[in-house]
């Protein structure tokens, strides 16, 4: 008799004595169990596959160049959005010579003016010094800044809304579509980008200066022209996002998930938004951060000209602007915007070229 049969006779003699009956199943004893015969757990055991965006964000976080550009970036944001309410708090009064008591949230004020106290260098009461009409440097620099980034946001609000849509639209339909979209691409692209919004500018400037100066968010601050300005960039440069969606969009349609969709009989408008744009995210977001290089550059160089903000608004290409024939004797003036400008669009280039080799499956490990 074996283990199992000694020990069903043990648990119940009663039953020992009639065979006759049915029997109750004991299971075999348990056998022990060493450690070596558990299953292993460490690195060599193969881990759940990440996602291709998971995969592209580890490749990304490896790039300390994107990294530090990332960090730069949000830097500048940060110091844009909430310097200046921080900054206007810091500091006492002072007595004027033209304007009486002044208190840190006037003088901190990147419109307020001292003429009594021109071209300053840096103090602990101008952290940066004054301009030649004795304005905050720090101030304005903050508010130049925040003209920057709200350029390049409302530029790309159109450039991925109007060309992703009819980007994909045209690549997905084709057709008289498709071929509109085509003729009015190349139209742009043999028309200078720069050439046609300093056109519209100076066409429209002086309607913009009156007509929008009443809208809250733009304020009569010499603004106005910002949200013209914004709107001639983004016309010049979505065309080109329609073009890299369309592209995109000739190869999705064509891949076998979508031909399944198709087949099941799904609608045109659920293959779009559940298979055609979630794959145009990574081309959106490496052309997008690209982008806002160039749209920073050309918002400076319309200020630059005369063309985008006035006075009394501030941003950097008026800065540069202004302190220009003052080079020779205060250099910092105009040192100051030109080296943030420069942080800036190299900050965003370096990022867009780490989201570039990020997502692009070629250049993972």
């Amino acid at each position: 008799m074996d283990q199992t049969e000694n020990q069903r006779d043990a648990a119940f003699p009663e039953l020992a004595e009639h065979p006759e009956l049915p029997q109750p199943y004991l299971s075999p004893p348990e056998l022990p169990v060493s450690e070596d015969m558990l299953p292993e757990k460490g690195p060599g055991v193969a881990r759940k596959s990440a996602t291709p965006l998971q995969e592209s964000l580890r490749h990304l976080r490896r790039d300390i160049r994107a990294m530090i550009s990332l960090g730069v970036i949000l830097f500048f944001v940060l110091l844009a959005i909430v310097g200046p309410s921080i900054y206007q708090h810091i500091g006492g009064s002072y007595q004027s010579t033209l304007n009486g008591t002044v208190g840190p949230d006037q003088y901190h004020n990147f419109a307020h003016q001292e003429l009594d106290r021109l071209n300053e260098g840096p103090s602990a009461q101008y952290w940066l010094g004054t301009d030649s009409i004795g304005r905050d440097l720090l101030a304005r620099l903050m508010q130049g800044v925040l003209v920057s980034i709200l350029v390049a946001l409302l530029v790309e609000i159109v450039d991925i809304g109007l060309g992703v849509t009819l980007g994909v639209l045209a690549g997905y339909y084709g057709g008289w579509l498709d071929q509109v979209l085509a003729r009015f691409t190349d139209v742009m692209f043999a028309f200078p980008g720069l050439l046609f919004v300093i056109l519209l500018a100076g066409i429209l400037g002086d309607w913009a200066s009156t007509a929008l100066a009443t809208i809250p968010i733009v304020g009569p601050n010499g603004n106005a022209r910002l949200l013209l300005v914004s709107m001639a960039i983004a016309v010049t440069v979505w065309p080109l996002m329609a073009r890299y969606a369309r592209g995109q969009t000739l190869q999705l349609k064509q891949q076998q998930f979508v031909e399944a969709a198709r087949t099941a009989g799904t609608s045109d408008i659920s293959i779009i938004m559940r298979h055609i744009v979630p794959n145009l995210f990574s081309i959106v977001v490496v052309a997008s951060t690209l982008n806002i290089a160039n749209t920073i550059i050309g918002e400076a160089g319309i200020s630059f000209l005369g063309l985008g903000v006035q006075p009394p608004g501030s941003s950097i290409g008026i800065m540069i602007s202004n302190a220009a024939g003052l080079i020779d004797t205060y250099p910092w003036e105009i040192l100051l915007p030109s080296l943030v400008l420069v942080i800036i669009v190299l900050a965003f280039s370096f990022l867009g070229d780490g989201l570039r080799d990020a997502f692009d499956p070629h250049s993972k490990d």
